[in-house]
């Protein structure tokens, strides 16, 4: 555990958001790095907000599991995806993690001078973290991971969501997660509706939109959610928790420039570094990886945390076009009402085509055999979108 003692400067790393990229860091280094003393700023009273991430097996190398494996809530061997044309099972295991798990393990493995909450950071810069009252946390090193950032420089669509976690009266009667219900209205874009359940009777729901727009209809989705229950023939005994979101959906821009634009000190991750799937908006598998990468430095200073994360932020997004084209083909290439089609004509694909797809690892033949096929969007827009990126 990191030492109680703080030397001068205060902490060897300062961690600006105490949300999952952030949380997963702080984790890696009381673990790999226990010399180290870490400061973890977050602006709300608990560690990693109202939010449950989920993430599929083949996600994360089998060597780091040991860091996300405390915090799954439910693991299930399997799961469900639903298109009009048709239903199918695949066999790759799925789990989520709730946030609270995370604030658990946080509070278990530092001490209590570690752990800055109900602090907003207002600025960062090299060896010092500004917060809204004023004072300072000073380290040999700051690393940002604060969510968002200034996008302007990108192009992106939106999945924006609304999610409960409900209490039913009677058993759901499912054995595995829902990933993607497409068979539901097509409202505002791509719609979908996505069900965790965690146990007979209690079940995450959430209304899901691939839109052009991140305004959300909190009470629209809320409805639509009680309507999708009642057509399970499920009965609502009460509403345990809620969550809502809009994560850009990048399918292009201009990264030098969205770099620049971001404020403070070059070592970022998570959101904003833009270390997120391109496609879903997951941030997990890169959060776990970052994590990692910054634990095994030799050494960890401002200077060595720049380059590294930086490299690092341009090797995804150069990594990252081939997956920015099929957004592109979903939010520029199909009519909003038939975006479903583009996530129907993927999911016909193999499994494991599916699983390195979903961890951001598709090969040559992977990346031709997604593309193959009658397109699920007209072939002039497929031609331009090609032509384009």
């Amino acid at each position: 555990m990191p030492s109680k003692t703080p030397p001068s400067p205060p902490y060897d790393l300062a961690i600006a958001g105490g949300g999952l990229a952030g949380g997963l860091v702080a984790l890696a280094l009381a673990r790999l790095r226990p010399e180290l003393t870490i400061a973890l700023i977050e602006a709300e009273t608990h560690f990693g907000g109202n939010h449950i991430w989920s993430f599929f097996d083949t996600d994360v190398a089998a060597e780091h599991r040991w860091l996300v494996d405390p915090l799954i809530s439910r693991h299930w061997d399997s799961y469900d995806v639903h298109f009009p044309k048709y239903s199918r099972k695949l066999s790759n295991g799925y789990n989520s993690i709730e946030s609270k798990n995370l604030d658990r393990e946080l509070r278990k493995r530092f001490p209590a001078d570690a752990l800055k909450t109900g602090q907003k950071v207002t600025r960062t810069e090299p060896g010092r973290v500004h917060l809204a009252d004023g004072t300072k946390v000073v380290a040999r090193a700051v690393l940002d991971v604060r969510g968002g950032g200034d996008i302007s420089a990108l192009e992106t669509g939106w999945q924006k969501f609304c999610g409960q976690m409900l209490r039913l009266k009677e058993p759901h009667g499912l054995e595995r997660p829902i990933i993607m219900d497409a068979t539901v209205e097509q409202i505002d874009g791509y719609r979908f509706v996505y069900c965790l359940p965690f146990s007979d009777t209690d079940i995450f729901v959430e209304d899901t939109y691939y839109a052009d727009k991140a305004a959300l209809d909190s009470a629209a989705s809320h409805s639509r959610i009680a309507e999708y229950i009642s057509s399970r023939g499920w009965t609502i005994e009460s509403i345990m928790s809620e969550e809502k979101g809009q994560l850009p959906v990048i399918y292009g821009g201009d990264f030098e420039a969205f770099w620049k634009d971001s404020q403070g000190v070059e070592a970022r991750a998570g959101a904003r570094a833009a270390l997120i799937q391109p496609i879903t908006s997951y941030s997990l598998p890169m959060a776990v990886r970052t994590a990692f990468l910054i634990a095994e430095m030799p050494e960890i200073t401002q200077n060595t945390l720049d380059t590294m994360l930086r490299d690092l932020a341009k090797d995804h997004w150069k990594k990252g076009k081939f997956y920015r084209l099929l957004c592109a083909f979903l939010f520029l290439g199909a009519e909003p009402e038939k975006r479903y089609k583009t996530l129907q004509h993927s999911y016909a694909k193999s499994e494991p085509l599916l699983a390195r797809f979903y961890a951001g690892n598709s090969t040559l033949m992977d990346k031709i055999r997604l593309l193959s096929g009658k397109p699920p969007i007209s072939v002039s827009r497929a031609i331009w979108l090609l032509l384009k990126f």
